[in-house]
């Protein structure tokens, strides 16, 4: 997932501002953290290495509060957020046992996000475990899935 918003640097203020005005934390445990929500790359180039533990998670749980509130607000009244939006891309892999789709099939990925199957259809996979897939988000807002090695996709929808 590419997170190269121009305004990132800037919202590092608004991190620590929240975490050190006593903002209640709302605790998720599913939530995978900007390691897994990164590529090893990403996370090195925006200096996130860096931080103690106990800073990313403060960080994590800062992400988590922002999302559920302030993010809605941005979604519909940012340029920048809609310029994003148009280069939305997803890369992981597929983690545990995959033979392809078959109507209801859902997705577990590397970076910790679950996907189902929203198009009806079946596609039985031969290849490679684990294999790489890249989700991309159409102008209608709609998600679809697509195995790299094959080139094969479907529309999913986001479970978690």
């Amino acid at each position: 997932m590419s997170f190269t918003h121009p305004t990132i640097a800037g919202s590092w203020f608004a991190v620590f501002l929240l975490i050190y005005t006593g903002t209640a934390a709302a605790a998720d445990d599913d939530f995978p953290g900007f390691e897994k929500l990164m590529s090893k790359q990403e996370f090195a180039d925006t200096g996130l290495k860096k931080l103690s533990g106990d800073e990313l998670e403060a960080l994590n749980q800062w992400l988590i509060r922002y999302t559920a509130g302030d993010a809605q607000i941005l979604q519909t009244s940012s340029e920048a957020v809609r310029e994003a939006e148009k280069d939305f891309a997803v890369e992981s892999q597929i983690t545990g046992d995959f033979s392809g789709w078959s109507g209801k099939t859902v997705f577990r990925l590397e970076n910790g996000q679950v996907w189902k199957q929203r198009l009806s259809g079946r596609y039985p996979y031969r290849g490679p475990a684990n294999p790489k897939v890249v989700i991309t988000k159409n102008f209608m807002g709609y998600y679809k899935m697509t195995l790299v090695d094959v080139d094969r996709s479907i529309g999913v929808s986001r479970v978690r």
